[in-house]
């Protein structure tokens, strides 16, 4: 298995550049219902991630709840508690699914740095689920458990 199965490629991935600002990271976080999303340069290189959380908690030290004086400021000026760690697109199994294991979406990137998309650990979770099911359904069907009598049945 290839993580490519997997892949939501980048055409398909709503993401922010590292010159948007917080404004129009809540509009695009908003927009698609998104809770946290992955942020490129203009190269096209990913350089992190931001959260909903990030974003309220910034808004909170940094301008005092106050949004119109944080909607101008840069999205990489928001400090950010972690960055979703990255695979690359030769990145096997084992790997991809311990990084899925941490956080909700894997970003992958290619030989050239080059964001390409991303795995959601739900699309994982799916393949996992179904395997399972096609096992149960190819499964010959179980055995009852045999019946043991007792001494008052008469052995």
């Amino acid at each position: 298995m290839n993580l490519l199965y997997f892949l939501t490629p980048k055409n398909d991935v709503a993401y922010l550049y590292d010159d948007f600002t917080v404004r129009q990271a809540l509009e695009k976080m908003e927009y698609h219902r998104y809770s946290s999303i992955p942020i490129l340069n203009r190269k096209g290189e990913y350089v992190g991630t931001i959260t909903e959380g990030d974003l309220l908690w910034g808004i909170k030290r940094e301008y005092n709840l106050d949004l119109q004086a944080a909607e101008d400021v840069p999205v990489m000026r928001i400090p950010r508690k972690r960055d979703y760690a990255c695979v690359s697109i030769e990145t096997d199994m084992d790997s991809l699914v311990s990084t899925a294991m941490r956080q909700n979406f894997v970003p992958v990137i290619d030989g050239k740095n080059s964001f390409i998309g991303i795995v959601k650990r739900n699309a994982i979770i799916q393949f996992c689920y179904d395997q399972y099911k096609n096992a149960q359904h190819s499964a010959p069907p179980a055995k009852p458990p045999r019946r043991v009598r007792t001494a008052r049945e008469g052995l």
